[in-house]
């Protein structure tokens, strides 16, 4: 081998090393950041006193993220070739934006036009991070973005799967907290918001069954609503 060749391959792994290195930190960088949906609590819960404890956000992703997988699996979501996988990773990133603008609610006084734009421009910043280097972070920077804006169309099969699983697991976590007994304030709203809005058969079938197992209020329970 003649110097000038090697030279060349010591510049190209040097140069091969510096863009690993510059993908890590933009990854490490991009996980830390959405280390806040582990430490944020769900604002809904909060303004309610729900308790023992109130979920996180991640709390919430990741179980409508294994909801998404077994909803996958059904019979009818089979019917409609749903892409599974697609779902699950919907999911897990349907409110990523939230690690930056928090979990607004329509309490929140913010308009539902102004909270897309705000979960956009977070959504998109978050990603743009992410896509500076090597191929691989580009191509997960592009589809977690396809996919957050996806869910949010909610207009494709597997977007509505998800937002089903969406507001199955919020009612699933209310009636958890009604079990709990420890709630100090009323979580009748939760049901109420969820009803005849489902947009699949599974999702329909799955609050019908929750619903079906919510327990008469203890008499204390209706002293606090």
């Amino acid at each position: 081998m003649s110097l000038s060749t090697s030279s060349s391959t010591n510049n190209d792994q040097s140069s091969a090393n510096a863009a690993s290195a510059a993908a890590a930190r933009q990854a490490i960088d991009f996980l830390t950041m959405s280390r806040h949906l582990k430490t944020q609590p769900r604002t809904g819960w909060v303004r309610q006193e729900a308790g023992p404890r109130i979920e996180s956000i991640a709390d919430h992703s990741w179980r409508i993220s294994l909801m998404a997988m077994v909803a996958g699996y059904s019979s009818s979501s089979t019917a409609n070739k749903i892409d599974t996988n697609k779902c699950i990773q919907m999911a897990l990133v349907h409110d990523l934006a939230e690690a930056t603008v928090g979990d607004i609610t329509p309490y929140c006084g913010v308009s539902d036009q102004d909270k897309h734009q705000m979960e956009l421009k977070a959504m998109t910043e978050l990603t743009s991070g992410l896509s500076v280097g090597t191929t691989t972070n580009n191509l997960a920077a592009e589809t977690i973005l396809s996919l957050w804006k996806e869910y949010e169309e909610g207009t494709t099969e597997e977007a509505r799967l998800v937002k089903d699983m969406d507001k199955l697991e919020m009612i699933l976590q209310a009636l958890e907290y009604e079990t709990d007994g420890e709630n100090k304030k009323s979580l009748d709203g939760f049901f109420d918001s969820t009803r005849g809005k489902w947009r699949t058969s599974i999702g329909e079938a799955w609050g019908q069954e929750i619903e079906s197992r919510r327990k008469k209020k203890s008499p204390q329970q209706e002293v606090n609503l």
